[in-house]
Parts: structure tokens; sequence; C-alpha cells
């Protein structure tokens, strides 16, 4: 009988989902251009807000009073991050080109104000840099996710420095948010996790099939733009990994590289201790 509920339940799920990607493409193509920017950001929020709900999940967040012109920076790790954030606060996003390729939602995001990453050059990458301090000098809240892909949560992935450009150029804070998935239990939940080997199709089913996803942000110390960027990176960072009790990946690879010169040394069965690799003793 549960199982049966549980089908029923994502099932409906998925039907106001999609519903609602429609109308949300529809509104995006054809009456966000007909719209002011302040009603644009509040019609972002409310449909965010709307589609969290849908799905069944819980937005837990130290604060809702965000300041604007900051560069929000957040770790990665589901395609539900971007609404997440946009149901607490209107945001525009910053994504990798590749996203409008997603089936439904690429389109959606195409059209709501996104800002897309360019490859290929410095150029590129100082015109995308340059967009997003133009941006912040208007005031729009700017977010990044500098890892540049998702994980499963359970680590961090060094944070790019580039992207911490335009904080500096707009002379304005960057806004760490450490971002947590949790189950009714308060364990970390993987259902939102699109990392790795998973489609877009298992990560929507293991979401809806989900009886109820606590999305748990904190939002840290904003950081001053007087820093280099590398700086910003690295404080930004350890502040992210702090809160999530997670290894910088500097202190990550570090470990990893502990691990691999310490050896455990037997002889005959009998463990002689261990140790830095060494030359064992060979006896005559």
């Amino acid at each position: 009988m549960r199982l049966l509920f549980r089908e029923i339940r994502a099932f409906w799920r998925l039907s106001v989902v999609f519903a609602m990607i429609s109308g949300g493409i529809f509104t995006a193509c054809l009456i966000f251009p007909l719209l002011g920017q302040t009603t644009r950001r509040s019609v972002k929020q409310r449909w965010a807000a709307f589609l969290v709900y849908t799905l069944g999940l819980r937005i837990e967040a130290n604060t809702r009073a965000l300041p604007t012109g900051v560069l929000v920076v957040c770790n990665h790790i589901s395609w539900l991050d971007v609404f997440i954030l946009n149901a607490l606060t209107p945001t525009t996003f910053v994504c990798k080109d590749d996203v409008k390729n997603w089936p439904a939602l690429g389109t959606l995001v195409a059209h709501s104000g996104t800002l897309f990453i360019e490859r290929g050059s410095r150029s590129a990458a100082a015109r995308t840099a340059h967009s997003m301090a133009e941006r912040l000098r208007q005031g729009e809240r700017v977010a990044v996710f500098p890892e540049g892909t998702t994980t499963q949560g359970t680590t961090l992935l060094p944070f790019r420095a580039a992207l911490f450009q335009a904080a500096i150029e707009a002379k304005t804070g960057v806004q760490p948010v450490a971002l947590r998935y949790l189950d009714r239990q308060g364990t970390r939940c993987l259902a939102p996790a699109y990392d790795g080997d998973v489609t877009f199709a298992e990560s929507m089913l293991a979401i809806v099939r989900s009886p109820r996803i606590i999305a748990r942000l904190e939002f840290l110390e904003c950081l001053p733009c007087t820093l280099e960027r590398r700086e910003l990176a690295q404080q930004t960072e350890k502040l992210i990994a702090t809160t999530l009790g997670l290894a910088t990946p500097e202190h990550a690879e570090a470990a990893a590289e502990a691990a691999e010169e310490t050896v455990s040394i037997t002889v005959n069965g009998r463990e002689l201790g261990s140790g830095h690799t060494q030359a064992a003793p060979v006896r005559q």
C-alpha cells in the first residue's frame, strides 16, 4: 500500500512539474519581454517557490534578508540548487553553456535572464566577468557555482578563482552559501544529487519518490572585495567546507597522499608497524 501511495504521489508531482515547466517556458518567452525588471524577479521567485513545494522540498535557511548587489557563491549538488536559491530571493545565475541543451529546463533557464559562461579563450572569460560585474553594479544578486560541476555533497571540489573577478570589478562583497540536502531524519539525502552517470530523468524520479527532502542553506559571513580573487576563492571554499564538515580539496589531497605513503608491513602474519614506505630487511 505504501509503495502504491508513493507511486501515485510521484505521478502527481511529475504531472504538476511538467505543467509548470510548460507554463514557465511560455511565460519566459512571451510574457517576460512585456514585464518590468521588478515584476520579472517576483514572478521568477514565486514560480521557483511553487516548484520546490510541488517536488516535496522544504527550505530551511538561517536568513532570508540578503543584501543586494553581492556575488552569491554556493557549493553545487543538483539542478535543484538554482530553484532553491531563487525561491529564497530573486537571483541571476551564471551557468555553463551546455545547460541550454537540457530538455525543457534549458529553454526556461535561457529565457529567464541567466548569464552563460563562454568557453574557449581568455577574452570570452573576460566578457563573462564584465557582464557579471555589470549586473552586480545594477544591484542584482549574481550566483555562481565555482566548483564547475555537481557532486553528491559529500566532497568539495576546488573553487575556480576566475569567477570571483566580477566581485572585484564591481567592488562588491562575496556571499558564501553552504547547501546540503537532508531527509526527514536529518541525515544526508542523496536523492537530489545530479552527478556522475546520473541522468536528469533518474534524478527527477528520485526526488519525486522521496517522502520529504529538506534543503538547508547557511548564509555565512560576507567577504570584502579588497582581497585578490585567488584569496577570495580560497577563503570562500574554506568557509563552506568547514560549515558542511567537509575537507577542503587541498586537505583532502594531502590526506590521500599521506595515506599512499604510509603502509603497514606484515611478515609471516605479524604486523611490524606502520610508517613511511621503506625497504623491508630480507632474511637470508
